[in-house]
């Protein structure tokens, strides 16, 4: 789908259907006034006769309106003005999507841009109205023999004053640009496990080195990481006949010289829980188990359309966990990366064994901070529900920069506590760490644990078990997050 900026007046433009505001008190906006006054009073004469109350996502379509260029008018209701926030606003448009989906034409002219929200600026108003438009675009049907039907909408334009022309402009190529990353990371996390294996992850990342400039790829495989001593790491991937690997991107998009950030994503293409092996019951969902790494790509996929002025790394932490005659028992002990020893007491918390080896090889680039991101414990969904990712840091400043940007995407994160209290559930009598802290506080203990790895710089995890996807039912499938809040985060730091 294609969406312009155009600052042509309503009542002149020439559209198969366009789209005007109204909230619950019927009074109409002056864009939409002005489309009145050029029909000779015919939208207020219908709202005055009850055919619309103005109530969030309600629609009343209009054709040929004597006076209009427009083929259509669309009024869709908005609500109360003072209350209109990021949730109504996306009832809004997937309501104005519905119907459009639902007609003629190959075309649609939004002239929204009066609509304010509460607590945002017409950028916010405009990424979120193009971010929503496009997503509700993607379908995944490349297995199905018959294909989804090809939508003859193609065009959204979108109407603002030159005096907001140049920000609506940059809000559009934004929100397109995350799309695009997000709809990356949904493909990803879609694709069954037989085909998107670790091998397969890695694949895209070189495919993304080819397709943009500045972006270098390195791939390390199992006896590279063995000679660099990733003996956590290696005990998850030893399980599979699928070969793990590391996948290091780094984009030089900032100033030579300049110190990156970095993004690690945990990968692990399929989780059977290994020996401590999960119950069959829901089991194909876990090839979601690397959207962790699936949206660190797709975030590269948004910085590379951009080409955002920003040095930028990520290691992707890429393996099966699978049980075999050569799996990693319970009660193994290994050495990571970092020299530290880790009991294994369970083979089910294998996300955090092969991140503490990428957390420890992301130090080498001496980064700005680190934010990890990983679907790593069912407890997070226990806690914050599929509405908001969970996020630890070891850095108060970092974690309300990652708070902020999720507020501002609407792809908001919850922080939760990390004191050393937590860190003695992960004592063990016979090596440095347990990789398990019992029952209470799964999702801190767990990152307590990525935190012993984390100490030389700032650092920030997400856990985004409850957020990656949707489980069950027709809408099953990855969501795209946290491309939104990761993004942002990125933006925000060359504003």
């Amino acid at each position: 789908m294609q969406f312009v900026v155009k600052t042509t007046k309503a009542p002149a433009t020439k559209t198969a259907t366009l789209v005007l505001p109204v909230s619950d008190d019927l009074v109409l906006g002056e864009i939409a006034q002005s489309v009145d006054a050029a029909s000779a009073g015919a939208i207020s004469a219908t709202l005055k006769r009850g055919d619309l109350q103005g109530k969030p996502g309600q629609t009343l379509l209009f054709q040929q309106l004597p006076g209009i260029k427009a083929e259509r008018v669309l009024l869709v209701g908005i609500g109360k003005t003072e209350e209109l926030d990021a949730r109504q606003w996306r009832k809004v448009v997937g309501a104005i999507s519905s119907t459009l989906k639902n007609l003629g034409g190959s075309d649609a002219t939004l002239a929204l841009q009066d609509v304010t929200l509460k607590e945002r600026d017409g950028y916010s108003r405009t990424r979120l109205l193009v971010e929503a438009l496009a997503g509700g675009q993607y379908n995944f049907d490349q297995f199905k023999s018959k294909k989804a039907e090809a939508r003859p909408l193609n065009l959204i334009t979108l109407l603002s004053s030159k005096a907001e022309q140049a920000q609506t402009e940059q809000a559009v190529a934004h929100a397109q640009a995350i799309t695009s990353g997000m709809n990356f990371a949904r493909d990803l996390g879609n694709l069954p496990p037989n085909i998107c294996h670790p091998t397969y992850v890695a694949e895209q990342a070189k495919k993304l080195g080819k397709e943009f400039k500045g972006l270098k790829v390195e791939i390390l495989d199992e006896n590279k990481l063995r000679e660099l001593g990733a003996g956590s790491f290696l005990a998850v991937s030893q399980g599979s006949n699928q070969p793990g690997c590391m996948v290091v991107m780094q984009y030089n998009g900032g100033k030579k010289g300049e110190q990156p950030y970095a993004l690690v994503g945990k990968g692990i293409t399929f989780d059977t829980g290994g020996i401590s092996l999960k119950p069959g019951q829901g089991m194909d969902e876990m090839k979601y188990d690397m959207c962790g790494a699936a949206s660190v790509l797709g975030t590269f996929r948004t910085v590379l359309e951009l080409q955002l002025p920003i040095n930028l790394v990520a290691v992707l932490a890429c393996a099966e966990n699978m049980p075999s005659g050569g799996a990693t028992r319970p009660g193994d002990i290994v050495t990571t990366m970092s020299g530290q020893t880790v009991e294994i007491l369970n083979t089910d918390a294998e996300g955090r064994l092969v991140l503490c080896d990428a957390l420890t090889y992301v130090e080498r680039f001496q980064p700005r901070a680190v934010v990890d991101v990983a679907t790593l414990t069912g407890a997070c969904i226990v806690a914050l529900g599929s509405q908001t990712s969970g996020l630890m840091s070891n850095d108060e400043e970092l974690a309300r920069q990652l708070l902020d940007a999720g507020r501002n995407a609407d792809d908001r994160a919850w922080q939760l506590p990390l004191f050393d209290d937590y860190q003695e559930q992960l004592d063990s009598p016979f090596a440095d760490i347990a990789n398990i802290g019992g029952p209470k506080a799964g999702t801190i203990t767990a990152a307590c644990f990525l935190s012993r790895f984390t100490k030389n710089y700032s650092w920030a995890h997400l856990d985004i078990a409850g957020t990656a996807w949707i489980s069950g039912g027709k809408e099953k499938g990855a969501t795209g997050r946290p491309v939104p809040l990761l993004t942002q985060y990125l933006l925000d730091r060359i504003a």
